[in-house]
């Protein structure tokens, strides 16, 4: 899988706890998601909305059209039931989660998209 997030700290955090289960690359912006995302396919991407540069939604929405297959998680650390709903039928993602998310919620939301 792949998560961009610009906050490194958080961006290790995710990838060591979900390292024993998960195959995991970062990236701590979306210009780097789509270089690694260029590099080989995944099964979950998994992209914070804030980024400098592009917001996370622009940059799922952008990979879905070139890996369909892949399954999307947006996080987010704004409530915005409106953002929310758009984001999910925009972008076709599995989930959209609040930021601060748990290492075991986000483990729950990745095992549930790989088996949909």
């Amino acid at each position: 899988m792949l998560i961009i997030d610009d906050e490194v700290p958080l961006l290790e955090a995710m990838r060591l706890g979900l390292a024993p289960e998960f195959d995991v690359d970062v990236a701590s912006t979306a210009e780097e998601g789509t270089l690694l995302a260029a590099t080989r396919p995944y099964d979950v991407i998994i992209c914070d909305q804030l980024l400098p540069g592009e917001q996370g939604l622009e940059f799922l929405m952008r990979l879905a059209v070139h890996h369909p297959g892949s399954r999307r998680i947006l996080l987010t650390g704004y409530i915005n039931p409106d953002l929310i709903s758009r984001s999910m039928t925009l972008a076709g993602l599995s989930a959209c989660l609040l930021k601060p998310v748990s290492t075991a919620e986000l483990a729950k939301a990745i095992r549930a998209a790989l088996a949909a």
